[in-house]
C-alpha cells in the first residue's frame, strides 16, 4: 500500500497516479485509465480529473492500493 500525502483539500486521479509513479507523466494518465482497471473506494474510475479527499483510496492492477492522507 502507497500513500499520497496532500495539504490542499482534494487532489485529483491523474496527480495520484503520478505522485504515487504509477504512471510517468500527466499525458500518460488518459490512456493509462483506458487501458487499466482503476478503482477509487470500490468503484471503477477512468476520469483522470476525478476529485479525490483525504480518506479515499485507489486500487490499481498490477500495482496495488493507494490511499490519499491529509498532510
Amino acid at each position: 500500500m502507497r500513500e499520497v500525502a496532500i495539504s490542499t483539500e482534494y487532489i485529483t486521479l491523474g496527480q495520484v497516479l503520478k505522485l504515487a509513479d504509477v504512471v510517468g507523466s500527466g499525458g500518460e494518465v488518459k490512456a493509462f485509465l483506458q487501458e487499466a482497471s482503476v478503482k477509487v473506494n470500490g468503484e471503477p474510475e477512468n476520469r483522470r480529473g476525478r476529485k479525490l479527499v483525504p480518506g479515499d483510496t485507489v486500487d490499481v492492477t498490477g500495482f496495488g492500493t493507494i490511499v490519499v492522507k491529509a498532510r
